[in-house]
């Protein structure tokens, strides 16, 4: 962690520095620079100033994640980024109530956020993070609940058995030192590889991994979970043991709001072994554009669980290798957003433009999916003008490059 950022939360850590970050307003760009020359001008240290604003605007971007306990937690930008949503936590922390968990080892707890998930539901926590300074924030973020400790040291370095830990759950680093995203999973921090080898000490073990992970690196073992909230893909995770009561195979956690619905193939299909972790995604039947159109929620497709989708739609794909589903009669689902198929035809500029304007298309949102058109390119391309507006989907419809006019569906 950058000195300069060290020193800052040291100082907000003190009597003085954590009083005037309590007195500070909502933050607002708007007058952050305003309140910045007021303070220094009653005699406030400028660095202890700029500590308590860094933290503050952290504090608004992190209600997202944490509602209103953000309010009184300490965070760093990289810390809040890989932070686990207190809604998906709390997902987290029920798999481990329900495997009558005694002790969970958080390896790698990083803010603390799962650590807050499980002691909410009176799960006690040994939370462990390397980072000195990050273990600090931890402890703050973790001051209310009695039952988890935080402790600095490394992770893998632990005795789990004479702690007493009865389950794992593991928050790898996926960036560089630089903040680059880490793809691969043996260049996790720890490697995934050995993660999964605690399974031989613990084999209640969880493992928040990032939503690319490829089928081939799921152990066979795993129940490996996407989840998406409000439609954003957050993260994937694997489960072990007691903590994966449904089993192996790969299934997604849509939240939307205080709804939580799952999606799960449903069997091993016959002569495949789509149930698997590790095995390839089912490619699905491909139709006729119908008279609607479904956009898979992002979990749905990493999972790779479209053609499970489609079953469901009684649907079928838009093209082979394209996560668009079409059919003839509308279901509402969790699992996929919805149009009605208002018009289409094969892609060309000139015929767009003229189409849109026949009609006084003035706005128009572009969705895309297997094509190389650039949304704002194309949008200032057509020059539009009028009042009226559209949805159009560019991709491909029996492998041509097409553009299908849609009307959403709530």
């Amino acid at each position: 962690m950058d000195s300069a950022v060290m020193a800052g939360l040291r100082r907000l850590l003190e009597p003085d520095g954590w009083g005037l970050l309590e007195t500070l307003p909502p933050y607002s760009e708007e007058t952050a620079m305003r309140l910045s020359e007021g303070l220094r001008s009653r005699g406030v240290d400028p660095d202890l100033v700029a500590a308590a604003l860094t933290q503050s605007r952290l504090r608004g971007r992190a209600a997202s994640k944490f509602g209103d306990f953000a309010s009184g937690m300490l965070f760093t930008q990289a810390g809040l980024e890989q932070a686990t949503r207190l809604s998906v936590g709390a997902h987290h922390a029920r798999r481990y109530v329900a495997a009558g968990s005694d002790l969970v080892a958080d390896l790698g707890c990083g803010l603390g956020g799962d650590a807050m998930a499980l002691s909410a539901l009176g799960v006690p926590v040994l939370a462990v993070e390397a980072d000195e300074a990050t273990a600090a924030l931890a402890t703050v973020n973790l001051r209310h609940f009695p039952t988890a400790r935080v402790r600095h040291a490394d992770a893998m370095s632990l005795d789990l058995a004479a702690e007493g830990a009865d389950a794992v759950f593991a928050d790898p680093a996926r960036r560089t030192r630089g903040g680059r995203r880490v793809f691969d999973p043996a260049a996790y921090q720890p490697a995934l590889a050995d993660l999964l080898a605690l399974r031989e000490t613990v084999p209640a073990l969880g493992l928040k991994v990032a939503p690319g992970i490829p089928y081939s690196a799921l152990p066979r073992d795993t129940g490996a979970q996407w989840v998406s909230v409000d439609g954003d893909v957050v993260e994937a995770g694997l489960w072990f043991g007691p903590l994966a009561p449904e089993g192996p195979g790969r299934s997604a956690l849509v939240l939307a709001g205080d709804d939580a619905h799952i999606l799960t193939e449903s069997e091993k299909v016959a002569g495949t072994d789509a149930g698997a972790p590790d095995a390839p995604a089912r490619a699905g039947e491909v139709r006729a554009v119908g008279e609607y159109l479904y956009e898979p929620d992002g979990a749905v497709i990493r999972a790779g669980l479209v053609a499970r989708s489609a079953e469901d739609l009684r649907a079928g794909l838009v093209s082979e290798g394209i996560a668009y589903l079409t059919g003839d009669e509308f279901v509402d689902t969790p699992f996929a957003t919805g149009y009605r198929v208002l018009d289409h035809f094969v892609f060309g500029l000139k015929r767009l433009r003229g189409y849109l304007r026949e009609r006084s298309v003035g706005a128009v949102a572009i969705k895309k999916r297997g094509t190389a058109v650039e949304p704002e390119r194309l949008r200032r391309q057509l020059a539009l003008k009028g009042d009226g507006e559209a949805t159009i989907v560019l991709t491909r419809l029996a492998g041509r490059q097409s553009v299908l006019v849609v009307e959403p569906l709530t």
